[in-house]
């Protein structure tokens, strides 16, 4: 039985393969029906995921850019509270714990720095109008070496085409005398608008140092309720970051300024105080802003003391700069403002296209806080914070709100 169902299935298999085969008409063969989504590849799907997403968020910065460029003369002033409060809280708060009224630390602060500032106008402007004379007589001075220079150097020009050049000159400003008016009226525009920048300024940093807080957690309470303690903990971080870039780089300057400021002084180079407070204004431009600096002390010093002078003036600049660069960066900043010098550099121009002197003041310290709040969320310290509690209603309006109880009422 068992070799009769072998010999049955040989039969079989035998059969099938004597069989003819039939090749498949690939006219009439139907493809299988699939979806196009089906067809991507998955990484072209992630990629397209990310990208969709990417464009997204680069178009709300966009949008967020152009708002702030057109609303520039209230923003700029605006992050100067912020950056001046930065400065200025730790003081009013140090004052506070030593039994000083709130009030008072505030108005301390912030009138300490009206002084500061008035102070070292008036010191610029004495030591240009007592070196006036002196100026004046070295700039004529400089002007006939240069001009004997013209004619008796290398070109070799005669007396009459620097006439005809001086000519030209006067032509071209008076033809331009309509863009001129209008250029001044543009200065007059600026200065107001530069006044009124000073005032939202003060008053900025006035409210900022009075109740920064609570206008803090209103701004964390306009975001959903899972998202609160990761803004909340961000933004403190953020604000530490630029506490401590703030007392930094104002150290720094400082530094940067009496060195600089000094050895102008000592080796005789007019408007030592003028320099040193251009010096200390450029360092918190990192990297750009001590190079243009350093180079207008030495050009200062190549017009009115000579080329000895300058070239003792680039020592001067060059040996506070490697001492800045290579000691109090690494020593001071290294600790507070982790950003490389690459993104540094990169952020400082990335400002000054978009923002121009305004945006390169600001590229460092809005990098190194984003960097700081990006981090903080990213590490996730910021799970298991409760959310910011509301702000806290004072002593004297809850007693105010609240009923009398009946032995109140009946004494």
């Amino acid at each position: 039985m068992i070799f009769g169902q072998r010999s049955r299935a040989r039969a079989a298999a035998a059969a099938r393969a004597a069989e003819p085969r039939v090749e498949p008409d690939i006219d009439t063969v139907q493809p299988v029906a699939r979806t196009v989504a089906e067809t991507v590849p998955p990484g072209m799907v992630i990629a397209g995921a990310w990208a969709w997403r990417l464009l997204l968020i680069l178009g709300v910065l966009g949008v967020v850019a152009w708002l702030v460029i057109q609303l520039e003369y209230v923003v700029i002033p605006l992050f100067l509270a912020i950056v001046l409060a930065a400065l200025l809280v730790p003081i009013s708060n140090w004052m506070q714990r030593h039994h000083v009224p709130k009030w008072l630390a505030v108005a301390i602060s912030e009138i300490g720095v009206i002084v500061a500032v008035a102070a070292l106008v008036y010191l610029v402007t004495t030591q240009i109008i007592g070196q006036y004379d002196s100026i004046r007589a070295q700039t004529l001075t400089r002007y006939a070496d240069v001009r004997g220079f013209l004619i008796d150097g290398p070109l070799q020009l005669s007396e009459a085409q620097l006439n005809d050049a001086y000519q030209q000159a006067v032509d071209a400003i008076q033809r331009d005398a309509g863009a001129l008016v209008s250029g001044a009226l543009s200065v007059t525009s600026s200065l107001g608008h530069v006044l009124t920048g000073v005032l939202l300024v003060l008053f900025s940093t006035l409210f900022i140092l009075i109740d920064g807080a609570g206008m803090w957690r209103w701004v964390v309470r306009l975001f959903p309720r899972l998202a609160r303690p990761a803004v909340d903990g961000a933004g403190r971080a953020g604000w530490a970051t630029l506490q401590n870039f703030v007392k930094v780089q104002v150290l720094v300057a400082l530094i940067d300024a009496v060195g600089i400021a000094g050895g102008a002084a000592i080796i005789g180079v007019p408007l030592a105080i003028p320099i040193g407070v251009l010096v200390f204004l450029g360092s918190f431009i990192p990297i750009v802003g001590a190079v243009v600096t350093g180079t207008l002390a030495v050009f200062v010093a190549l017009v009115y003391n000579g080329l000895t002078q300058a070239l003792i003036m680039i020592a001067i600049v060059l040996i506070v700069q490697q001492v800045e660069g290579h000691v109090l960066q690494p020593l001071i900043m290294g600790s507070v403002v982790k950003v490389h010098p690459l993104a540094v550099v990169l952020s400082v121009a990335a400002g000054g296209m978009v923002g121009g002197i305004a945006g390169t003041f600001f590229a460092v310290p809005l990098v190194a806080t984003l960097n700081s709040m990006v981090k903080h969320v990213a590490s996730g310290a910021w799970r298991g914070d409760r959310e910011p509690p509301p702000p806290a209603v004072p002593a004297d309006a809850s007693h105010a709100t609240r009923r009398p109880t009946p032995r109140e009422r009946t004494s």
